[in-house]
């Protein structure tokens, strides 16, 4: 609790709602490795746009 309030600057309530998995990942625990390593190349934010794309460039692709 005292690295996520101080060191992370959480308030009280982010910290009471946080789930376990989401303090340790804030905290650098367990994080994957595409976390660890910073942002993600070209190729692989082209697979997470391809996986989750935005709902307004879906529309747009539509033709809605």
């Amino acid at each position: 609790m005292r690295l996520c309030l101080g060191r992370l600057n959480w308030p009280p309530e982010a910290f009471w709602r946080a789930t376990p998995r989401e303090v340790a990942l804030a905290l650098g625990f367990g994080a994957p490795a595409a976390l660890r390593n910073g942002a993600p190349d070209r190729a692989g934010f082209e697979r997470l746009m391809r996986r989750y794309p935005d709902e307004r460039a879906r529309k747009c692709e539509d033709g809605r």
